[in-house]
């Protein structure tokens, strides 16, 4: 199997987890933001995670660095442009990045422009590659709550038009589901799709919760279901898609090793899984390499990842048009 020649969607991708060492560093500078360095392999090694942290806040540390110099319109632009050309030169076809609006306010930008920044990136990418995309807005739970209304209106505007979906990321705690039923309806009310990080840190109950309670027609990770037979059986039954990230869960010790990562199970079983980089700086890793390790680690065919291929082509949140597109590069 020619794992670069075949063609690839990733449907979880974080804007901020992806950022080149080399552009924080040419950003950072012309901004006149302080950085620890300006050595491209020292900002590499403080921008990817340990093989193994000790737990998902570990990793999300990773973020900060990136962060600080996406506080600007061209900035924001530029990133996201390299994100997609860095996809495209791999055979992805199709991307879905979700990052967070309300972290890059630091320098006076508004919801609109910050989210109209990334979704011109994109657009300047679908022009120059074969690749197309949109963007997941995502909602930061460490955050206060007291806009995510404005951050739903001002996504509202690229509804359709680069902006399809609602999420809510960052550190998982039991029971989270609960406080954020207003703001998922409020976005379903909109015309937002809904996926949302859950089932990550061992606790199946969330997903069976981000389903029932928030709506939410794909699940970020999910693995944890496995120790879960009602959010388990409530995936099948509604037909939720599971978007796996297999490095990036080795990393957050979601499993303890490969070999323990459920997907195989969960495919075998006709569960809707979906293979994605989750953030391809951090996790230091692409659509190619993921691909290969799911082949090999999972015992997969050619036809099973032709299969898989399709499974994310028709649970993306891409028009039907570019659907039809996705599946030609299979059929």
């Amino acid at each position: 199997m020619n794992f670069l020649q075949l063609p690839k969607i990733d449907l979880h991708c974080h804007l901020d987890g992806s950022v080149r060492p080399q552009t924080v560093i040419d950003l950072a500078k012309i901004q006149g933001t302080a950085i620890p360095s300006d050595n491209v392999d020292e900002m590499k090694a403080l921008m990817v995670a340990p093989e193994s942290c000790p737990n998902l806040d570990e990793y999300l540390t990773r973020f900060a660095l990136p962060v600080s110099v996406m506080q600007t319109e061209a900035a924001l632009e530029r990133i996201s442009f390299e994100l997609f050309e860095d996809a495209a030169k791999e055979n992805v076809k199709y991307l879905e990045v979700r990052f967070g609006p309300q972290l890059h306010r630091k320098q006076g930008l508004n919801f609109e422009q910050i989210i109209g920044s990334v979704v011109k990136g994109m657009r300047r990418a679908e022009a120059q590659y074969d690749i197309k995309g949109n963007y997941i807005l995502s909602i930061i739970k460490v955050l206060p709550k007291d806009d995510i209304n404005d951050v739903i209106d001002a996504g509202a505007k690229f509804l359709d038009n680069g902006v399809v979906a609602f999420d809510l990321a960052a550190s998982e705690e039991p029971g989270f589901c609960h406080e954020y039923i207003p703001y998922a309806k409020y976005a379903l009310e909109k015309g937002y799709r809904i996926t949302i990080h859950a089932g990550e840190q061992g606790v199946g109950q969330n997903v069976y919760d981000a389903i029932a309670l928030l709506g939410a027609e794909r699940i970020g990770h999910g693995i944890h279901i496995n120790s879960h037979q009602q959010a388990y059986d409530l995936v099948r039954s509604e037909a939720v898609a599971l978007e796996t990230c297999p490095s990036s869960n080795v990393q957050t010790k979601a499993v303890e090793n490969l070999a323990s990562h459920p997907f195989g199970d969960f495919y075998r079983d006709g569960l809707l899984v979906t293979i994605n980089t989750d953030n391809r700086t951090v996790s230091d890793t692409t659509m190619t390499k993921e691909l290969q390790l799911a082949v090999e680690k999972f015992n997969l065919t050619e036809q099973d990842y032709i299969n898989i291929y399709k499974i994310s082509a028709e649970n993306s949140f891409a028009s039907d048009a570019v659907k039809q597109h996705l599946l030609q590069f299979v059929d």
